[in-house]
């Protein structure tokens, strides 16, 4: 490619995961499987949340967007990845590339928030109960999400106002199977060493302290409910684990990767793959197999499905076919 004062990459080469053809058939029936429990997981979970008046609940509308924005998480970088298993040349477009690093950084800072607004609720459901739908009203918590979704977006657009006119005048390939900003500012032919720390401030520090702030509130809420009552303190750490166990799983790849953002370890990947892949895979299970009610709800929808594709109609429908 001819070197010059703009840009002249137009696409993206995507080195993927693995060259070895066997590997990538593995791959392709794990990232599947993983990606349509996922989906299926949290639609099931908001479905159950919508269709049970007894979950109309400030911790459940919470939940509900948290596998909302789950699903968002899983389906930006997960369908292309899988398509590219199969693809001799994994190519993403300059603006592909940017969109997907928008979203991707949108929707996880959007998260964050959002886990905190989660920590927020737990706190006053246990240390306030007598005020708890008082603070956390219908309107309250509209107001909690349209903010998380504010600062996610001023996140992102922050990060990309600096690199989107970034030049890029030498090699194009890319050793991920997905964009972001510390592979994309690698690329560029100029000197990123701002850039890179602005990364490391934006993306990196913000999880680390994030992650600290929800620690500590947990931390908080145990060390109160057990000044009133001791016998609380198991029904409280009990409620909390999911939460605790959540915080880590998101948390934990975003402080390896953002806060030393340029590693040439394969572990980089790894991560990369548990935060697309898994984490979103995990939450409905950790919330539905430690939360009696959605249990109860859950199996309600599936016994409700299973008589659906019994019925009579569905019957006929299938004999028809």
């Amino acid at each position: 490619m001819d070197g010059g004062n703009h840009s002249v990459v137009s696409e993206f080469l995507l080195l993927g995961l693995t060259s070895s053809w066997e590997i990538q058939i593995l791959l392709f029936l794990f990232f599947t499987i993983f990606y349509v429990a996922s989906i299926l997981g949290n639609l099931l979970i908001v479905l159950a949340i919508i269709s049970d008046h007894h979950l109309h609940s400030p911790m459940y509308f919470l939940l509900a967007n948290l596998s909302c924005i789950d699903t968002s998480v899983a389906s930006i970088a997960t369908p292309k990845m899988i398509y590219d298993l199969f693809r001799k040349h994994k190519v993403i477009s300059l603006k592909g590339c940017i969109t997907q690093m928008f979203f991707i950084h949108t929707v996880g800072g959007t998260e964050m928030v959002l886990l905190i607004v989660m920590a927020y609720d737990r706190y006053t459901a246990i240390c306030k109960p007598l005020h708890y739908l008082t603070i956390m009203s219908p309107r309250m918590c509209i107001c909690l999400l349209a903010a998380a979704w504010s600062i996610g977006l001023l996140h992102s657009v922050v990060q990309l106002a600096f690199v989107v006119n970034l030049p890029f005048c030498g090699t194009n390939k890319m050793d991920s199977f997905y964009c972001d900003f510390p592979r994309f500012i690698k690329l560029a032919c100029v000197d990123t060493y701002g850039l890179e720390f602005l990364v490391m401030a934006n993306s990196g520090f913000i999880s680390m302290g994030t992650f600290f702030i929800l620690i500590v509130s947990y931390i908080c809420i145990l060390v109160t409910v057990r000044k009133h009552s001791s016998g609380g303190l198991a029904k409280a750490l009990s409620t909390l684990s999911a939460h605790i166990t959540v915080v880590v799983f998101f948390f934990g790849p975003c402080i390896i990767v953002y806060v030393w953002p340029f590693p040439t370890l394969p572990v980089d990947k790894f991560l990369a793959i548990f935060d697309a892949i898994i984490t979103p895979f995990m939450n409905p299970i950790i919330y539905t197999l430690r939360n009696k009610e959605m249990k109860v709800v859950m199996r309600g929808l599936l016994l409700k499905a299973v008589c659906f594709w019994k019925s009579p109609f569905m019957h006929r429908l299938r004999n028809s076919d």
